[in-house]
């Protein structure tokens, strides 16, 4: 077998303050996301901080 380690890290950059729809202002995740993190499998990490995350950025900017 042939495994690929792939180690996906934290969108987080420390500015943790929820807005009124309880997103983070820092790293546009849900409390849901943030709280799931660590149990997360690498593709729904990679899916968050390819496709869903810069889109939620780009909507609240």
């Amino acid at each position: 077998m042939n495994f690929q380690l792939r180690a996906v890290l934290t969108p987080c950059i420390g500015v943790c303050a929820l807005d009124g729809e309880g997103i983070c202002m820092g790293c546009h995740r849900t409390t849901d996301e943030i709280a799931r993190w660590g149990v997360m499998d690498d593709d729904e990490r990679m899916h968050l901080m390819d496709d869903v995350l810069p889109r939620r950025e780009a909507e609240r900017t």
